[in-house]
């Protein structure tokens, strides 16, 4: 049974600091872990992704910089550390998971087509951020 649980949402000001964690159950192998977010009335849009097996991470330009995103494969967990955190950086915060290479290439930030190229996702968690 695969599971994705994500924890660690909240609220805090601008300028403050998060970190989430995502609990994974994937028995498959896993090409790549990535984090989405979905803002208030936007589409969802990648933020930072894994590629397993090269140890490669990449982060959307918006927040370079800001967010660090770690796997620890021992404990089967992800996270994502959030730094100087904007009002814009509101929104729901997607653990993803892909079990193909789809997940590999250069439009992997894009809503059109993400449940193709991630297999399984969780529920999601809230963060706000206040100005």
């Amino acid at each position: 049974q695969v599971q994705l649980v994500e924890s660690g949402g909240g609220s805090v000001q601008a300028g403050g600091s998060l970190t989430l964690s995502c609990a994974y159950t994937i028995s498959q192998f896993t090409f790549c872990m990535a984090w989405f977010r979905q803002a208030p009335g936007g589409e969802r849009e990648g933020v930072a992704r894994i590629r397993t097996s090269i140890n490669q991470t990449d982060y959307a330009d918006s927040v370079k910089g800001r967010f660090t995103a770690s796997i620890d494969k021992s404990k089967k967990t992800l996270s994502l550390q959030l730094n100087s955190l904007k009002p814009e950086d509101t929104g729901i915060y997607f653990c993803a998971a892909a079990t193909t290479v789809a997940c590999s290439g250069p439009y992997w930030q894009r809503s059109s087509g993400s449940s193709t190229r991630f297999d399984y996702w969780g529920q999601g968690t809230q963060v706000t951020v206040s100005s």
